[in-house]
């Protein structure tokens, strides 16, 4: 078995979950009291998300490439960073560290073009929604990205950094997200990504008819395939 570095606390939230899912998933695998292997490097996510928020993009990048070569001297055998925005200093990354690194958005294009989606609303940070970094992996295999309108995005955005990343699980902003989701249905989507590994924590398949992919089930599904392999 080899040994899964995670970079996490981008929030704790939903690194545990990352946690759970892989271990869970290594004893449906292998059974008994097999657990994996992983060494996990948390970072304080006041900090990232100060820098996140001024635009200090190289200024995240340091941060996460010295929790990476940490993993990495740890002796992981590959890399997932357990949040979807902070892929957009993967490049610089990957440049640093040459353990490989498991790509969220790779693995969440795999998925969908197994499925045969190739029409997808993305729900996530403004960073996530609006930028290139992550819609352009996607569409380089092929997948057309619909995102939320303005208004619909700044909600997604404040849910995400005044509740989930916090555990507070709203009712009502539940129901703005299937609303959402709805939305970008009706709009041509055949699925929505769950694109910000705290969103799980709000809405499941089962709330909603529009097909939801949730990357953070995705990214430690994919970890386990390849830590077995």
């Amino acid at each position: 078995m080899k040994t899964i570095g995670l970079i996490g606390g981008m929030s704790w939230e939903s690194t545990q979950t990352y946690y759970r899912l892989i271990n869970q998933k290594v004893r449906e695998q292998l059974g008994g009291l097999h657990s994996a292997k992983i060494i996990l490097y948390s970072v304080d996510f006041a900090e990232i998300e100060t820098l996140q928020h001024e635009g200090d993009w190289e200024g995240t990048a340091k941060i996460l490439v010295s929790a990476a070569q940490c993993v990495q001297a740890g002796g992981a055998d590959f890399l997932l960073i357990c949040t979807n925005t902070m892929h957009k200093v993967a490049p610089q990354i990957e440049q640093a560290c040459p353990t490989p690194l498991l790509h969220i958005a790779d693995a969440t294009a795999n998925a969908l073009i197994k499925d045969g989606i190739t029409s997808v609303g993305l729900l996530g940070t403004r960073f996530t929604m609006e930028q290139t970094f992550y819609r352009e992996r996607l569409e380089k295999q092929g997948i057309s990205v619909i995102i939320p309108d303005d208004r619909e995005r700044n909600a997604v955005h404040r849910i995400i950094y005044e509740e989930l990343c916090k555990g507070i699980i709203n009712p009502d902003s539940k129901a703005a997200y299937l609303d959402i989701a709805d939305s970008l249905a009706a709009r041509g989507a055949q699925a929505v990504i769950l694109g910000c590994t705290e969103i799980g924590l709000l809405i499941q398949a089962s709330d909603t008819r529009v097909a939801l992919y949730d990357t953070t089930e995705i990214h430690a599904d994919q970890a386990v395939k390849l830590a077995l392999k």
